[in-house]
């Protein structure tokens, strides 16, 4: 007969109707150890109290759109926050977004929609520019970089499950950095060729972060797609510009994310 764990036999112990306690005495494990046991029990059965109310990939397995999560983690690194319940009863995740790109606007929302399928996102105006929230207790577990400060003065890190889904869906990631902090600009340059002044027009991609933990997340995901970069000298306010410029990466931008709309 193969041996049952000690959290086998809790779990068994608090199925057949015993309390936290007893079950802690009887096996001689800390309480609070029971009550996450029987927590983790209860959500894989779809049985937590509230339970209809919310999805949640990390407390309760649910599954997750993978390309709208990493689009969803680039627009929160790059230009979005969520306010502390301190502040508000339910924590809220807000993306700011310009105006002069409501395709963009729309992107965000409909991402938030996808992730979190049991919460309505809304509109906030600002000037210039709106935000796009959505309230849910779950927010910490789907952003765990969420913290006190600004993002450029403490580590920013991919969870090992994070990273697993952006090496899955780094388009997704990259997509939603550039629609927060990036840009596709034209540029432009002139040369002399036979006595005639000629005018070279060429795109290229921008992204500015003054975080360098979330420009190193940027830039290590190109790499994994084969898009080169170049890193300019840093801007009086902090901010570094990663720069996509080459032909063929530029094209490989265009096709998976392209300018603002």
């Amino acid at each position: 007969m193969v041996e049952r764990s000690i959290r086998e036999q809790a779990v068994l112990l608090l199925r057949d109707g015993q309390s936290n306690a007893d079950v802690a005495r009887a096996l001689n494990v800390p309480k609070g150890t029971v009550s996450w046991w029987k927590h983790r029990d209860l959500a894989k059965r779809g049985e937590l109290p509230g339970r209809k109310q919310s999805t949640c990939l990390r407390c309760y397995d649910d599954p997750l759109d993978g390309s709208a999560y990493t689009y969803l983690l680039g627009l929160y690194l790059g230009d979005g926050h969520i306010m502390h319940p301190k502040q508000h009863r339910v924590p809220n995740l807000a993306i700011t977004c310009d105006d002069n790109w409501p395709g963009v606007m729309d992107s965000v929302e409909q991402a938030m929609r996808q992730v979190l399928p049991k919460n309505s996102p809304c509109r906030v105006r600002r000037t210039g520019c709106h935000d796009v929230k959505v309230y849910s207790m779950h927010l910490p577990c789907y952003f765990p970089q969420h913290g006190p400060g600004k993002k450029h003065e403490r580590l920013i890190a991919l969870e090992p499950w994070q990273q697993q889904l952006v090496d899955a869906h780094p388009w997704g990631l990259l997509r939603g950095l550039v629609h927060s902090d990036g840009c596709r600009i034209t540029n432009w340059a002139t040369r002399t060729v036979d006595g005639v002044v000629r005018r070279h027009e060429y795109p290229r991609y921008f992204f500015t972060n003054t975080s360098a933990d979330i420009r190193r997340i940027f830039t290590d995901t190109l790499d994994a797609v084969g898009v080169e970069w170049k890193a300019s000298v840093p801007r009086p306010l902090g901010g570094v510009n990663i720069s996509v410029a080459r032909r063929a990466s530029v094209a490989l931008m265009d096709e998976h994310i392209g300018p603002k709309y």
